[in-house]
């Protein structure tokens, strides 16, 4: 069935979903395969449960009833989310980065929430399965829509690009993530670059980080660009207050015109940890500028947010402080962690390092780099956990093999008056030390 003809039937359902176990009455079920499992063998199944149609590519249910064949079911989802994005006459924003993407996300939709009706991906469903889904949820009651793109390798942005042709784009920073993929900080930055690049061709608006060297290099020769950062002459620009606990930043506001008075600085007195947040922030005051969001409004909106989902999450426990950013690490992200434990009043600092991953054959190097600079940092206790940080040399370190291991040992010392920072790629499953 072709796309256009199609389109009426997924405008008609309650929209698409990819798990068998949570469908719903009029859901459209896409059966999508993957190394270890295949939608096609749950299609039947779908169906009964209430599902409208099941998008299959397996010729062998070609005759079963609702059941649409097709040569592969996640193209002709990826086509479906294609051909929904040009319906669609609102902003569609895209945010990627090698780190703080879904804080940035989750800023930029609050932010833009409190004057618009905006949709924003949902968790990390920021790859060529999840950017689909994400454009299908978007529906005619949102004014805006703020789409999360992640990569493991070059050409993906700009594949990811060309489904959800957006017309405004940010890149929160260019860092050391997906070595094994990209080959290369450089390659990173090409990678990264190519929302950049389609942005320029499109004749689309590009919010650039003027704090990092290498997103200001991608951004030199885009016509349409918003600055933002600590720099005096752009567009946005704030600076730290304190960074000591929560992070606490001034923003300079731009005369609303030539006439209108000078505005007073704003303090924004957020419920983030670290001055690696700062960015962030600003990108969220960035966007939110320019599409006319009241100061008053974006204040509120950023001092209201609180992180959630291991990242970069404050958990009181007993009489420990725990900063948990167990949801991803990199070297660049790994760096800025134990930089600001490090800059923190607390006396007694402990660091539960895990894993670094898909860091290909910079993984042993770059993990030695974290072993060597937590050991400078001013850190009473580091511990190391996963496979590859086994493989470091050096004193003062405590290791273990695995997350659980390293749980053991923390609950029997009985830790108080404590300062910790939980941090480790997602497979490490860092948080597992404090549930």
């Amino acid at each position: 069935m072709e796309i256009k003809e199609f389109y009426k039937h997924y405008l008609e359902s309650k929209g698409v979903i990819t798990d068998s176990r949570k469908v719903e009455q009029d859901h459209i079920f896409f059966a999508l395969k993957g190394e270890n499992f295949d939608g096609n063998k749950f299609a039947k199944k779908a169906i009964e449960i209430g599902a409208k149609y099941a998008i299959v590519d397996d010729p062998d249910l070609k005759s079963e009833t609702n059941c649409i064949l097709v040569k592969d079911s996640l193209e002709y989802l990826q086509e479906l989310a294609r051909y929904h994005r040009k319906q669609l006459t609102i902003p569609i924003i895209a945010i990627t980065g090698s780190n703080g993407k879904t804080t940035t996300k989750e800023l930029v939709r609050a932010v833009l929430s409190s004057t618009y009706s905006t949709f924003a991906t949902h968790g990390n469903l920021n790859n060529h399965i999840g950017v689909p889904l994400s454009l299908l949820s978007v529906n005619d009651q949102h004014e805006m829509a703020v789409i999360e793109m992640g990569a493991n390798h070059l050409h993906e942005i700009n594949f990811l690009c060309g489904i959800a042709l957006p017309n405004f784009g940010l890149i929160t920073n260019i860092g050391k993530a997906h070595l094994e993929g990209f080959g290369s900080e450089k390659g990173v930055q090409i990678g990264k670059g190519e929302l950049f690049e389609f942005l320029e061709k499109s004749n689309g608006r590009v919010f650039a980080n003027a704090n990092d060297p290498k997103v200001v290099e991608l951004a030199y020769y885009i016509q349409k660009v918003n600055t933002y950062g600590t720099g005096k002459f752009l567009n946005t620009n704030g600076e730290i207050l304190d960074s000591n606990t929560m992070l606490k930043v001034k923003w300079l506001p731009k005369k609303a015109g030539k006439a209108a008075p000078i505005p007073d600085p704003i303090t924004i007195e957020t419920k983030l940890v670290g001055k690696y947040n700062l960015d962030n922030v600003l990108a969220a005051i960035a966007i939110g500028t320019k599409f006319k969001v009241h100061p008053d409004k974006i204040k509120e909106s950023i001092e209201n947010y609180i992180p959630s989902n291991n990242r970069s999450q404050i958990v009181e426990k007993d009489s420990n402080t725990i900063i948990l950013d167990a949801y991803n690490a990199n070297p660049s992200s790994m760096n800025a962690a134990i930089e600001n434990l490090a800059k923190m009043p607390s006396k007694n600092k402990i660091a539960f390092l895990g894993d670094m991953l898909e860091l290909g054959q910079y993984s042993i190097e770059e993990h030695q780099k974290i072993v060597d600079q937590a050991k400078e940092a001013n850190i009473d206790t580091i511990i190391l956990v996963g496979p590859e940080f086994q493989k470091t040399s050096g004193e003062q370190t405590t290791k273990f093999e695995s997350s659980m291991a390293a749980k053991e040992w923390f609950v029997s010392q009985d830790f108080q008056n404590h300062t910790i920072l939980i941090k480790g790629s997602r497979g490490i499953k860092m948080e597992k030390i404090v549930e």
